[in-house]
C-alpha cells in the first residue's frame, strides 16, 4: 500500500485521491458520498435532473414548497451520523420537529385514531375504538419489538451478498413469523377491523402491500415508538440541500444535469462512466443510487449480468405506482393534522386491485400532507400547502394516464371535500399532479414503481439486487431497490452498508 503524500499542493493532492462516481443524488447517494468523502475519497455525484434529491427533490411554484417524496423521518441518528462524518451537526444546519401525534388516520365511517409514541396515549386511543383489544395490543407491541430487534437491529445493516448469509438469517425470519404477511400478523392480536388496517398499513410507506409484505415489517411500529416521527423544517428538500452542501464542504463535487448512460466495464471491474454526451469519467469505484431495476438493465450491458437478466429484471414484483397531486390554497384548515390517512369504504379489496389485478379502481385511501400545520414558511401568510398520495396500479396496469388523470384528481378532491377539507375546490391557487409516468420518465424507475421492488419475503435481504453488485467488482448499489429497502431509515442504512464494504481509500492509491 503506498501512502498519499501530505507534502503535495491541495489540487495535486486531489488527484492523487481515489475517485468515486455516485450516480444519483437521492438519499442513498449523497449519503454515500458523504461517507466515501470522510474515507478519503475524491468524489463526483452524478445527477441526471437539474435539481438534487431525487424522489426526495423539491417543487416550488407561486410562494409554495411542497417536497416532491418522502416527508417523515423516523431515525434523526442515521443523519447526525453523517453529519458528524463530515465535521458538523445536524442541528446546526436543519431543525427536526418532533411529531405528536404521528399522525392521524380517518376511517371511511369517520372514526379515527391519533397514533403517537405516548404509551399511555396510545392505551388509551386503542380503548376508545375497542376496549376489548387493549391486551392484544400490548401482545402486538412486544411482537414488534422482537422483529425490530432481529430484523432491523441485526439485518438491517448485515451484508446479504453470499447466500449463506440469508441461510443463516431465515430460522430467526420463520420463527419470528415472517411467513405470514403484515396483516395476517397484525390479525393474531387485534379483532376490530379498523385496528387491523391502522397498525397493517405500513408497508405501504415503502412500496408494500401489506397483505403480501413479510410480518418482519411489523418492525415498524418499534422504530416509530423508539425515535418517534420527525419533520425537517423548511421541508424534507432542506435535509438534502444540507448534504449537498456537506458533500461540497468536503471539496467534492455534485454535477447536476449529468445523465449517465452506461457503467464502463472492464475486465470484470467498474472503471467509470459514459454520459448521454460521450463523456466519459473514469473512477476507482462506482456507486449507483439509480433505481436498482434500471441500472441493471439499462446501465449495465448484458454480458456483464451474471443473475439480474433482462428476464428475471422483468419477472420480479415491483411497488405499487403513485399519484400525487400537489395544491396550495388561499386559506388554511387549522383543524387538519400534518399527517392524515383518509381511508376509503375497502382494504384487501383495494390492494387487490393495485397490487394483483392492476386496475384502476373508482375508490381509493390517500395519505394527505399538511406540512404548514408545522410549518407555515412553506406557503404564503395565510395559505396551506398540501399534497394528496393515492397508492394505484404501476405502469403493467396500462392505465392511460394521460385521459384519466385529471377525473383522478378531481375525485380525489370531492374525497377531500367530503371529509377533512370542506369547500377545498374554490380556495386552490396552485397545483400540480404527477403519476407513475413522472417516475419512469423523470426518476427512470422501472414500470413507474414508486419505490423499486415490492418488498415480500422473497424479495428481501439476499433475494433483493445486492449492495456489492453480483459479477462486477467495485460496483456498489444503494436506495430503494437494494438492501435493506426502502424509506429514509432503509436507503440511509444501504449506504452504511456501502461504506463497510468499499475499499480503503489509500489501498487504491
Amino acid at each position: 500500500m503506498t501512502a498519499i503524500d501530505r507534502s503535495l499542493p491541495n489540487d495535486a493532492l486531489r488527484r492523487r485521491q481515489p475517485h468515486a462516481v455516485v450516480i444519483g443524488s437521492g438519499f442513498g447517494g449523497l449519503a454515500t458520498a458523504i461517507r466515501l468523502g470522510a474515507r478519503g475519497y475524491r468524489v463526483t455525484v452524478l445527477e441526471r435532473l437539474d435539481t438534487p434529491g431525487g424522489r426526495a427533490r423539491v417543487f416550488r411554484q407561486d410562494g409554495f414548497t411542497f417536497d416532491a417524496g418522502p416527508t417523515i423521518i423516523t431515525l434523526p441518528h442515521l443523519l447526525e451520523e453523517l453529519w458528524a462524518l463530515a465535521g458538523k451537526r445536524l442541528s446546526d444546519d436543519v431543525e427536526l420537529r418532533a411529531m405528536d401525534p404521528f399522525y392521524r388516520i380517518r376511517f371511511d365511517d369517520g372514526s379515527h385514531i391519533d397514533c403517537s409514541g405516548d404509551p399511555e396515549k396510545m392505551r388509551a386511543e386503542v380503548a376508545r375504538l375497542s376496549p376489548g383489544d387493549v391486551a392484544g395490543y400490548e401482545r402486538l407491541l412486544v411482537s414488534s419489538e422482537e422483529k425490530f430487534r432481529y430484523g432491523f437491529l441485526k439485518l438491517g445493516t448485515m451484508e446479504f451478498s453470499r447466500i449463506r448469509t440469508m441461510l443463516r438469517a431465515l430460522p430467526g425470519i420463520l420463527a419470528r413469523g415472517g411467513h405470514r404477511t403484515v396483516a395476517q400478523g397484525v390479525k393474531l392480536y387485534l379483532r376490530d377491523p379498523r385496528l387491523q388496517v391502522a397498525f397493517s398499513y405500513h408497508p405501504l410507506l415503502i412500496g408494500g402491500n401489506p397483505h403480501g409484505t413479510t410480518a418482519i415489517y411489523l418492525l415498524i411500529l418499534a422504530l416509530e415508538r423508539r425515535w418517534g416521527v420527525h419533520f425537517a423544517m423548511g421541508g424534507t428538500g432542506a435535509l438534502i440541500a444540507g448534504m449537498v452542501r456537506l458533500v461540497e464542504g468536503q471539496g467534492n463535487r455534485v454535477r447536476l444535469g449529468a445523465d449517465v448512460a452506461e457503467i464502463l466495464v472492464n475486465r470484470g471491474r467498474a472503471t467509470g462512466v459514459r454520459l448521454a454526451t460521450g463523456e466519459e469519467i473514469p473512477a476507482d469505484i462506482v456507486v449507483s443510487n439509480a433505481d436498482a431495476g434500471w441500472t441493471w438493465r439499462h446501465l449495465i450491458r448484458p454480458e456483464h449480468r451474471r443473475r439480474w437478466t433482462d428476464r428475471k429484471i422483468e419477472a420480479a414484483d415491483y411497488s405499487m405506482g403513485l399519484f400525487v397531486w400537489y395544491f396550495g390554497t388561499d386559506r388554511r384548515w387549522e383543524d387538519v393534522h400534518h399527517h392524515t390517512l383518509v381511508l376509503g369504504p375497502r382494504y384487501k379489496g383495494l390492494l387487490d386491485d393495485i397490487f394483483r389485478r392492476k386496475r384502476l379502481a373508482q375508490d381509493f385511501s390517500l395519505y394527505l400532507h399538511r406540512p404548514t400545520a408545522t410549518d407555515p414558511s412553506l406557503a404564503p401568510p395565510g395559505c396551506d400547502t398540501y399534497y394528496a398520495l393515492s397508492p394505484v396500479p404501476h405502469l403493467d396496469g396500462g392505465v392511460d394516464w394521460q385521459a384519466e388523470a385529471e377525473g383522478y384528481r378531481a375525485r380525489i378532491q370531492a374525497r377531500l371535500e367530503e371529509t377533512v377539507l370542506p369547500g377545498l375546490g374554490a380556495h386552490v391557487v396552485s397545483q400540480r399532479v404527477v403519476t407513475p409516468n413522472y417516475f419512469h420518465d423523470e426518476l427512470l424507475s422501472l414500470k413507474g414503481a414508486g419505490f423499486s421492488l415490492e418488498p415480500t419475503l422473497f424479495q428481501s435481504a439476499w433475494f433483493r439486487p445486492h449492495n456489492r453488485a453480483e459479477g462486477i467488482e467495485r460496483l456498489y448499489l444503494v436506495g430503494a431497490g437494494t438492501h435493506p429497502g426502502a424509506g429514509v431509515p432503509g436507503v440511509l442504512t444501504s449506504a452504511q452498508i456501502v461504506d463497510e464494504m468499499v475499499p480503503d481509500a489509500q489501498s487504491l492509491v
